[in-house]
């Protein structure tokens, strides 16, 4: 019988024996101290761009410039510490910086990339932003960045053993962080306050670059803090809408509105408006009416559709109380026929009342790429669409309005086919910063070139109803959009700070023969009105003017046809 003896430790099993039983044991830290580590990462790394807009200013230079920037560290780790201090219990603690350490990476990277600020209405666009736009906006560089700032940090963190204490021990502590933290703070603050005053007053943007503080106050601001914020139950509106009739109407067939609600087209590009490259080769050569000195409600989608269908205007509609009813409300029930056809993430609540359609995942080939559809294929339903309204409202008139996918950014190259691809080379990168700026306006010219086919093929549509209907055509975009000036790119920057590029949108109209007899309004009066000023605020009473709604909500003065009846 064979006698073994203990067998010889391998390399192999040295080498797991060290890494595994006799590795080092984590010494456990406090919560106070991963706070202070936190809140002085975040305050530093996680506010690169804030540091890197804070050198360009000519306000504060040289060695003053460094001793503000510690100053302004200071105070926003000291902030973000006392916030901290609120959660920093054993189970908690993680989670919570975890959760700052993204939103400071993805704010940081996105406003790094896109020159974008974080503000409240943009915390609602992140919230209404579908999985097709959110896949647009990746790319290997926010990837690259999210880690640097956050995941690796996370990594790091999620490692750290916590010292376990009593609970009067751990309250003691946080109490005594959270006092020592806003102390710091206040101080700070104190000793800075005229160059800190001075630069949130006049570069107001800065106040929106501050990580983590300016994405935690826009939550908070949506869900807790006590505001202005519309509230109680829908506000009926226009109860004594009627259609007026209009002078030999009985004779006339019932009118047909269609309203394209453009996305994210700038004013500056469009041809028609003077721009130097051929933007509007099709619309040039229809009867239409361009106005240039056209002002939007807000710079993103989420904030300007609503506001541009209210009775409110833009500044009663940021500070409503309440929940109204729009203008597609009054418009049927007044008597018409209204439809709703949406080729992009939905109609931010306006078309809830009426009837509506998404082509936006229809699987047409022509019209249709990957989980993606063109413009274009909203054509192909409206007569179907259309056939299922009342036959009785229709018999009174029509109003569709079609909502764009149009310029949608940052992948322009993917809004339209090859074609119409008339500017190159365009930008194919998603971090429009990484391309040079011709490219990024290359692709974003080429999506008007297109804007500019889908509403001439809306036109020739309309022409088509005239047998049956009398057509007019209004167009207007929700918000326009920066292409790279002072390093700012796509739109959703805070209305007092946003550029000209962000807030002038075209806003076109077509009226047939037969609408110019019926509304008794001129097309060439509209021509020489072409550079009057006008807003988003305008078209709730323009569109009812134009189809002889009558309610005692209607706001003559702020009709833009009105100015042209019977010239």
């Amino acid at each position: 019988m064979a006698v073994f003896g203990p067998l010889k430790p391998t390399r192999k099993r040295e080498t797991m024996r060290t890494m595994f039983l006799d590795a080092p044991v984590r010494q456990p830290r406090s919560s106070t101290s991963l706070v202070l580590l936190a809140s002085l990462w975040l305050a530093t790394v996680g506010n690169l761009v804030l540091w890197r807009n804070l050198t360009v200013l000519s306000d504060i230079t040289g060695w003053h410039s460094l001793v503000f920037g510690g100053a302004f560290a200071l105070i926003i780790a000291g902030v973000v510490a006392a916030l901290l201090s609120l959660w920093a219990w054993r189970f908690t603690l993680k989670p919570a910086i975890s959760v700052l350490l993204l939103l400071a990476a993805s704010s940081t990277c996105y406003m790094w990339m896109y020159g974008i600020v974080v503000d409240t209405p943009m915390v609602v666009n992140v919230f209404q932003t579908d999985v097709r736009e959110a896949r647009d906006q990746l790319s290997w560089q926010l990837l690259a960045c999210v880690t640097g700032i956050a995941l690796i940090p996370m990594v790091w963190l999620w490692r750290q053993p916590v010292k376990s204490v009593s609970v009067g021990t751990q309250i003691w502590h946080n109490v005594r962080l959270c006092l020592f933290a806003l102390a710091l703070a206040t101080g700070t603050l104190l000793l800075v306050f005229q160059d800190f005053a001075s630069l949130m007053r006049n570069h107001t943007q800065m106040r929106y670059q501050i990580n983590p503080l300016n994405s935690v106050y826009a939550v908070l601001d949506l869900t807790i803090i006590p505001s202005d914020q519309a509230r109680g139950p829908m506000q009926p509106l226009g109860l004594d809408a009627q259609i007026k009739p209009r002078e030999g109407q009985a004779t006339q067939r019932p009118p047909l509105l269609l309203f394209v609600l453009g996305e994210t087209a700038r004013s500056q590009n469009f041809s028609l408006n003077g721009y130097e490259r051929l933007t509007n080769p099709l619309l040039a050569k229809e009867h239409i009416a361009s106005f240039r000195n056209v002002t939007s409600c807000g710079t993103s989608t989420a904030e300007s559709v609503p506001c541009m269908f209210s009775h409110l205007g833009r500044l009663n509609f940021a500070k409503r109380t309440h929940e109204f009813e729009n203008l597609l409300d009054v418009l049927q029930r007044a008597g018409y026929a209204v439809l709703w056809i949406d080729n992009q993430s939905g109609c931010k609540d306006q078309c809830d009342r009426i009837p509506n359609v998404n082509t936006s995942t229809l699987k047409v080939p022509e019209h249709c790429v990957g989980d993606e559809c063109r413009d274009t294929v909203m054509l192909t339903r409206i007569e179907a669409e259309l056939a299922k309204l009342p036959a009785e409202r229709r018999a009174r008139g029509t109003v569709v309005v079609m909502h764009q996918m149009g310029s949608h950014g940052p992948a322009y190259f993917k809004r339209i086919p090859s074609e119409f691809k008339n500017f190159t080379p365009e930008c194919t990168d998603t971090s429009l910063s990484q391309c040079d700026r011709s490219q990024v306006v290359n692709a974003y010219d080429n999506t008007l070139v297109f804007t500019d086919y889908f509403l001439s093929r809306v036109i020739g549509w309309l022409k088509t109803q005239e047998k049956t209907n009398t057509p007019a055509m209004l167009y207007v975009s929700d918000h326009g959009e920066s292409l790279g000036e002072k390093n700012i790119y796509l739109h959703g920057m805070p209305y007092s700070v946003a550029p000209p590029e962000q807030t002038t949108v075209p806003l076109i109209t077509w009226l047939s023969p037969e609408f110019e007899k019926l509304s008794h309004v001129s097309t060439k009066c509209l021509q020489s009105q072409r550079d009057k000023a006008l807003s988003h605020d305008h078209l709730f009473h323009s569109v009812l003017g134009l189809m002889a709604v009558t309610t005692s909500i209607y706001q003559r003065e702020l009709d833009f046809f009105a100015a042209c009846e019977g010239r």
